[in-house]
């Protein structure tokens, strides 16, 4: 397969994979304010690797976990997302997961389509520590969802005491018996108490659900709404792990991901500032900083101090790894946008130049072969469909 048959394939894929934004959970957001979507879950899923990476076993794989959680629920996409305390019958859902992750993992190159179905695979049966692992957190994570909620619902806390007791998290009680009597003590008082170092990582991990309600000037590529940032995170932080080949120097992709998960938590507290909006370039940097600090403070220092310099790295923009993450940042969103007929290019009135400036310049600077592939597609888009020169 030539190279650029090869990202057109990675690529069928990436934009494909932009359908699980528009997957409903039966969680909801911990405001209340909405149902929480599988895209923005597998991003906090991410993260809770991240932050609960020391609890796990030493021969874990924190990148091989990351992965799982990444593409676990892509198979919703055409199979849907079944709540844990809805009857179904297991056989049928489990034959059109199969026929889904058939046809999504099979938009990719080969070699990459059957990595990814395999690891799929290896999740979905928890054989290994790696996924055994991945699957501890994926059900974790509703539960926390649920108790750390601002008011949480009595229906969604029924669900909770009976995954604890007879679910799939009543094992927890001998896996992790210092979180199952902490969550369970939530029903039956008095609240059972934490290691003051896991507690400040729930707390983070509490604080991180925020950025689902942080709207983005970026459209979904169906222009159905505006995307938000956790899911967005959750997009390129796959971005990397697909395209890593592209970066025109050796980078480390599951490092590159990592940097991505983080990289839009501070817009918790400094909201999203559009790229093509009118800014303060260096106040904008100064309060993403604070609310970095903040944020990643509410961690155990030594972690605190990872994340926070990983995140630095990012935003200075001049390892191999930091530079290749922010070009995906910026050649992420123009896929969208010639998928959903323009985007924020019409919203803004948006110039070719005003684009080649702020974005095609990024693009090209970390990822030139990208930048390769998207130029003659934004050109044609630019002059044909926007009726903008491009000179």
């Amino acid at each position: 397969m030539m190279a650029t048959d090869r990202l057109t394939a990675q690529m069928r894929f990436l934009l494909e994979a932009d359908k699980l934004k528009s997957v409903d959970r039966a969680n909801v957001l911990m405001d209340l304010s909405r149902a929480e979507n599988s895209a923005e879950h597998s991003w906090h899923l991410a993260l809770y690797a991240m932050v609960m990476a020391p609890y796990a076993a030493s021969d874990v794989r924190l990148d091989r976990v990351m992965l799982m959680l990444l593409i676990h629920d892509l198979v919703e996409i055409d199979a849907g997302d079944m709540p844990i305390d809805q009857p179904h019958d297991v056989a049928a859902h489990r034959a059109a997961e199969e026929a889904a992750g058939k046809r999504l993992f099979g938009l990719l190159p080969d070699n990459q389509a059957t990595a990814l179905s395999d690891l799929w695979h290896e999740f979905e049966f928890a054989q290994t520590q790696d996924a055994i692992f991945a699957k501890r957190i994926d059900h974790l994570q509703p539960i926390l969802q649920v108790l750390f909620a601002r008011d949480p619902l009595p229906d969604h806390m029924q669900v909770v005491y009976d995954n604890l007791t007879t679910g799939r998290a009543a094992r927890f009680r001998d896996e992790w018996p210092d979180m199952h009597a902490w969550a369970l003590s939530h029903f039956d008082g008095p609240k059972a108490a934490l290691d003051p170092t896991l507690s400040a990582r729930l707390r983070f991990l509490a604080e991180a659900d925020r950025l689902k309600s942080v709207t983005r000037a970026t459209l979904l590529a169906d222009a159905s709404r505006r995307e938000n940032s956790a899911e967005h995170s959750w997009h390129i932080a796959l971005f990397a792990r697909v395209l890593a080949e592209h970066a025109p120097q050796p980078v480390d992709a599951n490092r590159v991901a990592q940097m991505l998960v983080l990289h839009d938590l501070v817009e918790i507290d400094a909201g999203d500032t559009p790229v093509f909006g009118q800014v303060d370039a260096a106040a904008q940097a100064a309060e993403e900083d604070a609310a970095a600090q903040r944020l990643f403070a509410l961690l155990p220092a030594d972690q605190c101090d990872a994340f926070l310099t990983l995140w630095r790295e990012f935003e200075a923009n001049e390892t191999a790894d930091a530079t290749f993450g922010k070009s995906l940042d910026r050649f992420c969103p123009p896929n969208q946008n010639l998928a959903a007929g323009g985007g924020s290019w019409v919203e803004y009135n948006v110039s070719y130049a005003t684009f080649r400036d702020r974005v095609g310049r990024k693009i090209e600077h970390g990822a030139p072969a990208l930048w390769q592939w998207l130029e003659p597609r934004v050109t044609v888009f630019f002059q044909q469909k926007l009726g903008r020169s491009t000179d």
